[in-house]
């Protein structure tokens, strides 16, 4: 009598047979799906996030011991502060070779300008 109950309470209806079997598909396609597309492999590092901010157009530059004035691009490290100047030559965003023959691309040093102290800006109430 006691395997007859047990028969009795295991038996699945139609819709208890499509929701398992259902169940198993999805979980299939899921398991196999590397199978048949699998992922790239990426070897590069993985790039640290820069804090940078860099000032919209391009602007004249005095050096901090005020002995020239450049044009260039104005950039604000926001994680300490430090304010870099980096000479363009020109007013375009971009380094410019200031000799006409030179075929190379030019590569902008920068100037450290000065500093924000980040740290002394408090809200007062």
């Amino acid at each position: 009598m006691m395997i007859e109950e047990r028969s009795k309470a295991l038996k699945l209806n139609l819709f208890d047979r499509l929701a398992i079997l259902t169940a198993v598909v999805f979980l299939g396609v899921i398991a196999l799906r590397p199978l048949f597309a699998p992922e790239a492999a990426q070897a590069q590092a993985r790039l640290q996030p820069t804090d940078f901010y860099i000032e919209p157009g391009v602007h004249r530059i005095l050096t901090p011991d005020k002995s020239s004035q450049i044009l260039g691009k104005v950039v604000i490290d926001l994680s300490n502060g430090n304010v870099w100047g980096f000479p363009t030559l020109a007013e375009v965003p971009y380094p410019t070779n200031a000799e006409p023959g030179k075929t190379t691309p030019p590569t902008s040093r920068p100037v450290y300008l000065g500093r924000y102290d980040f740290s002394a800006m408090t809200r007062s109430r």
